[in-house]
């Protein structure tokens, strides 16, 4: 079976809500079969089950921060038959109210550094071996707060600017592979209405919306690097 008619497989954690879940959906309606991984066993188990197309899913429900969660996706990875995309999607946002980085509890500090840096990592070190037989990509989803210095946004900020750097050197440790991060932009999700309490949200983009930025990277020929999804929007015929 060559690269062009085997059945590909992508990852993708945080997947039964929000961009995870959108993506997923796309991927899904193309044949893609999808190991989704999510903290919520009911929501995660709903989110694959709705999924459409006939390449298949599977559900494995966990907290990615997690070393035996990460063992399990990959081990999904693996029995679905390989592996050609990971995305690191699963993020946590930190206290709320948003907290002054001189108000920031330590310990909470050191649980968005674990979700949204530490386990990313983690998970690439340990799918490697499957991207690289089959010249996969990884995708790391970060956010403006990596680059811009927003009052509040301190510890997530911080975690994201971390991941951007990660992604960076493993790009240049890997270049048989692509790598990216990507600023997906605003979006009307749980976060936000979680980021911003009482807000209505509801004007953002809708994690759709951004998806067929975010094909540009998965089925595109961009080089590893940085992105942001406003620049991946396909052109206007």
């Amino acid at each position: 079976m060559t690269r062009h008619d085997r059945r590909r497989v992508a990852l993708i954690t945080g997947a039964s809500r929000g961009l995870g879940r959108a993506l997923a959906e796309r991927l899904a309606a193309e044949g893609w079969h999808v190991v989704a991984g999510g903290r919520d066993p009911r929501r995660l188990r709903a989110a694959v089950a709705a999924l459409p197309g006939a390449g298949g899913a599977t559900a494995v429900a966990g907290d990615v921060a997690d070393a035996a969660h990460r063992r399990a996706l990959v081990e999904a990875a693996r029995t679905a038959g390989g592996l050609d995309l990971l995305v690191n999607n699963a993020s946590v946002l930190g206290p709320t109210p948003r907290t002054r980085l001189a108000d920031h509890p330590v310990d909470a500090l050191a649980r968005v550094l674990a979700v949204n840096a530490i386990a990313p990592l983690a998970l690439i070190q340990r799918a490697l071996p499957l991207l690289a037989r089959r010249d996969g990509r990884v995708v790391n989803v970060s956010s403006d707060a990596a680059v811009g210095a927003y009052p509040g946004w301190g510890g997530y900020g911080a975690s994201k600017a971390a991941l951007d750097h990660l992604t960076a050197v493993l790009a240049a440790e890997h270049p048989d592979l692509r790598i990216y991060a990507v600023d997906p932009g605003d979006m009307a999700t749980d976060m936000q209405r979680e980021a911003f309490p009482g807000e209505d949200v509801s004007g953002r983009a809708a994690p759709e919306d951004v998806v067929p930025a975010l094909m540009r990277l998965v089925a595109g020929d961009l080089p590893s690097g940085r992105y942001r999804a406003a620049d991946l929007a396909p052109a206007p015929a």
